[in-house]
């Protein structure tokens, strides 16, 4: 018997599900209009933007600069540049920065892993200062760390001076940009993003509080960062996780602390309310096999480079599609990982994602017989279409 495609699969099932509940299902209200300069909400599984007004304006980021001095310093550290354990020497200048601090001390030694903390728990501008003249010897190297990171995590909005977000004309980002670097912290480093979560930290006996609001006023927030200066108001980029999806709120320019809070509250209430995240299929499936000339191999197993996922108004699941956009001809040789096409996911006329297509194995060339019968069976399939 001839096998169902796992793609023609998922095409029956989502067509064949019963409509009533979609055709019940209200119309999604209009977003919430906050009390801020800029804002954004994005779904972490897909990057959908859910909610945005005025995402691309040039804002001061204060303290929010903190966490690409973060994801700076876990790039550091998986390439193995960097130890939790290092020892770093704690110079005057990092001592006498101003603003918020966790109270190092001039002359002595600081292990990474307590600058990072004091960083990201406390805000401590101080221990931003000490790791990144750890990280990379100076202030002004580090953030050419930051701007070359920024590149190339497509924050072409922004631009960074130093690594703890005191003013400076310089520097500047957008609630894109930070929802960017936010994105990319959480996708590749799990495990030291659950440091936000951390209601307090103690550090020279001395215990702060973690300055993120959400974290006490919802149960299913888990970060991030707090930033406040006069030009740039209260600012705020939040995360949490309900069920399998989670989501990132970002609040710029706020004229309260109150404010800033009540609008990522209300930003992420609105997204886990009004909208769903499905995972179609994993990265590296099977989906189809297509049929290659010229090779060892007549069949390639093909699949998504990356796991399919498709953030959908809630009770719209039924009218999802799926689709494979293909290249014309495959011939061999063909590498393991090439792109052969695209999968594309739509909701009735939306696309909703599309994701590389790659081939699942190599596809070495084949022998010269093989190459003579697929170049007779190539003509004939050519006469008859």
């Amino acid at each position: 018997m001839k096998s169902v495609s796992p793609l023609f699969f998922l095409w029956f099932c989502l067509w064949a599900l019963p409509l009533s509940s979609a055709t019940a299902q209200p119309p999604i209200p209009a977003p919430p209009e906050l009390a801020a300069k800029g804002y954004l909400l994005i779904d972490v599984n897909s990057g959908k933007t859910l909610v945005e007004q005025n995402a691309d304006e040039r804002l001061e980021p204060a303290s929010l600069t903190k966490i690409m001095t973060a994801y700076v310093v876990f790039r550091e550290l998986a390439g193995g540049k960097v130890k939790l354990t290092d020892q770093a020497m704690i110079s005057e200048k990092a001592w006498r920065t101003g603003g918020s601090k966790m109270f190092i001390e001039v002359g002595k030694q600081v292990d990474v892993e307590n600058l990072l903390k004091g960083m990201m728990i406390q805000s401590g501008n101080d221990a931003a200062v000490a790791l990144a003249e750890h990280v990379a010897g100076s202030v002004e190297a580090f953030a050419n760390l930051m701007n070359d990171h920024a590149q190339r995590l497509g924050m072409t909005a922004s631009h960074f001076t130093n690594p703890n977000g005191l003013p400076d004309p310089e520097l500047y980002t957008t609630a894109r940009d930070m929802a960017r670097v936010t994105l990319a912290l959480i996708r590749e480093f799990p495990d030291y993003y659950a440091w936000y979560k951390n209601q307090d930290f103690t550090y020279n006996n001395i215990t702060q509080q973690n300055r993120n609001p959400l974290l006490k006023r919802d149960a299913t927030a888990d970060g991030v960062k707090t930033g406040y200066t006069k030009a740039a108001g209260y600012c705020l980029v939040g995360s949490a996780k309900r069920d399998d999806m989670r989501l990132i709120s970002v609040v710029m320019g706020s004229a309260t602390p109150k404010a800033r809070a009540e609008a990522s509250l209300a930003l992420l209430n609105y997204g886990f309310r009004f909208y769903e995240s499905h995972r179609l299929y994993p990265a590296g499936q099977p989906i189809e096999s297509i049929r290659v000339w010229y090779g060892r191999l007549q069949n390639l197993p093909v699949g998504p480079a990356t796991d399919v996922f498709a953030t959908i108004p809630r009770g719209t699941y039924d009218k999802l599609n799926a689709r494979l956009e293909k290249t014309s001809d495959f011939i061999a040789p063909i590498a393991q990982g090439a792109q052969v096409g695209d999968i594309v996911v739509t909701l009735g006329d939306e696309e909703m994602t599309r994701v590389p297509l790659v081939a699942l194995q190599e596809v070495a060339d084949g022998n010269l017989w093989r190459k003579f019968v697929d170049s007779l069976l190539k003509l004939v399939d050519s006469l008859l279409h």
